[in-house]
This record gives C-alpha cells, structure tokens and sequence, in this order.
C-alpha cells in the first residue's frame, strides 16, 4: 500500500474486529456545512402564519360547537359561537393573503384540487369552510335560511376539525427537521390546542350559565395538549431541542404553564360561586394565551431547526445505522 493511502487509513481511523465486523475507531465528527452556510434553506413565511394557524384552529373547532349547542336549544352560545365562527372564517383568508403578498395567489391555489398537497386540499377547505359559516350565521345571527343555515352547519362541523389540524400536516411534510420529525404527533398538537382555545372563546363571550359546553372543551382540550406535547418530547428525544432552546424554549414553557393553569382554573371554576364567571373568564384568557404562544413557539423552533446542521444530518445518520443494522439482521432494513 503507497504512503498516500496509509495515511488515508489512519485518518479514517484505526478499525478492530468487532464480532466479525469492522468497525471505525473514531467517532462521527459534529455535523458541519460547508462554509457554516446552513443545509437547509429556512422557511419564508411571515409572522401572519403561527396568527393563521391559531385563528384557524380555533374557528374550524368552534364550529361543531354551534351545531351541538343549536340542536340542544342554546341559542345563546349557538349565536356566540356562530359570530366567532363567522369572524376567524373572514381573518384566515386575510392573515394568509398578507402572508402571500398577494390576493391573485391564494386564488391561484383554488386553480385544481390535488389531494397529495396539504396546501391545495387545506386552501379548499378554507374557501369551502367560509361558505359555510357565512350561511350558519344568517340562520343563527339574523333568522334566515333555517334550513339552510342547518345544512350548512353540519358540513362546517364536518370542515372544522380539518381546517384546524390541516396546518399541523401542512408543516409536518415540509424538510424542515423539527416539523418533519414531529409528523405523528403534530398535527394532534394543532387539534387540541384548536380545541382548548374555542373553548376558551366561546366562553369568554357567552354568558357564564349558558357556556358549560365551551368550559368542557377548553378543560378537555387543555389537557390532550398537554398529553400530545408531552408525547412528542419523549419521541423526539435529542432531535426536540430547538423546541427547548433560547427565547423558543421560553415561550414554550410559558405555554404549558399557561395551558395547565388554565385548564385547571376553568375545571375548578364552579367551586368559586360568588365570582365563578370571573375565575372561569381569567382561565380562558389565560388558555388562549397559551394556544398562541404554543402555535410561536412550533414555528420558531422550525426556523431555529432549519439553520443548524445537527438537525438535518443527525436522523440522516440514524436513518442509515437503522438501515445497516436492518440488513446485518436480515431484515433488510424493514421493521
């Protein structure tokens, strides 16, 4: 063997025989790009979208709410959750054309339907959504359109819960590492922080005698938050930490607390009798608070995963030790 390649083997590290197998010496240096420019471009949206995604969320659930609430006679919290319904279905399109830059783009999107891409089926399920609040709040704000206004509300409780978790998947396919490892879990993320924040709404608005439907969705919702959070932590391991790190990890704790003292504040609220509205309007404010630093804090830590190396090349290098050690075993890298 000439010098040359010698000196290539040592610095490729010295190799023992490991139960028939060989393996390197030394161990995987840090991942690194060139120049110390990221691998990964980092995402171009604005500060309208994490608004987007917690306005969404929050109108796509309240909208069940007013069909359960007007079949069960609650006028009151019917109107309340129809107005609120009404309201984030004419702030999504705005917040998302602000994003865009432009009206023409977003109708652009209407152009064909392609069920593979989160954004062209999520772009139909806005427009498709707002035609249906915009007749559930003639029926229930203004006495038109009974039957209609019916109909529409069946097919916006039907919407709604796609409306609030399409984001969740919408971010889950993109490269970005902190949005792409979380996949599973995200978009359960997305559902019961929606769910917790219309809660919280609605009850905010109607009533204190009239929202004991809105407090169960907000304790109900506040705590599968907690759960799937929890859950996508303990999954990602190591890989979650730009959900922890710096000014992202502040807001996110401040999150949880909020979303837990919240949650906990509205359950124990009747016990308050004298000042129940109160205790329970102070723990809805302080759960929508929450949804929306929560809603910051995911986009923020898909920024902060995109620009670090460690992030990209690390579940790639895990990837391929699982596909290594697939086929030692003679599965061929299939679990």
């Amino acid at each position: 063997m000439s010098a040359r390649g010698q000196a290539t083997r040592t610095a490729a590290g010295r190799r023992s025989r490991d139960g028939g197998r060989e393996r390197a010496m030394v161990p995987p240096g840090e991942p690194r790009s060139y120049y110390g420019e990221p691998i990964l471009a980092q995402p171009v949206w604005t500060p309208e979208i994490p608004a987007y995604f917690f306005v969404g969320g929050l109108t796509g659930a309240t909208a069940p709410l007013t069909l359960i609430a007007s079949l069960r006679g609650n006028d009151v919290l019917a109107r309340r959750a129809a107005a609120i319904v009404l309201a984030g279905s004419l702030a999504s399109p705005v917040l998302l054309i602000s994003d865009l830059g432009r009206p023409s783009r977003f109708l652009n999107m209407l152009r064909m339907f392609k069920v593979t891409s989160p954004m062209s089926v999520g772009s139909w399920i806005l427009g498709s959504f707002g035609a249906t609040a915009a007749l559930s709040g003639a029926r229930e704000l203004l006495g038109l359109l009974p039957r209609g206004g019916r109909a529409a509300q069946g097919a916006g409780a039907l919407l709604g819960p796609l409306l609030s978790t399409y984001t969740g998947a919408l971010i889950a396919q993109t490269a970005v590492p902190a949005w792409h490892e979380a996949r599973r879990e995200l978009p359960f993320v997305f559902a019961a922080g929606s769910l917790s924040s219309a809660g919280a709404m609605a009850q905010l608005i109607t009533p204190y005698e009239r929202a004991a439907p809105a407090r169960r969705m907000a304790v109900v919702g506040s705590v599968a938050e907690l759960l799937a959070i929890r859950a996508m932590d303990r999954r990602l391991g190591p890989l979650g930490e730009p959900y922890h790190s710096g000014r992202v990890g502040i807001v996110a704790r401040a999150a949880e607390i909020l979303t837990g003292a919240g949650g906990a504040i509205v359950a124990t609220a009747p016990r308050a009798r004298r000042r129940r509205a109160a205790v329970a309007k102070t723990g809805a404010a302080a759960l929508l608070a929450a949804a929306l630093l929560e809603r910051s804090a995911i986009f923020r830590a898909g920024f902060a995963s995109a620009g670090d190396p460690r992030y990209t090349v690390g579940p790639q290098r895990e990837r391929v030790r699982e596909r290594a050690r697939g086929g030692a075993d003679g599965t061929g890298g299939r679990v």
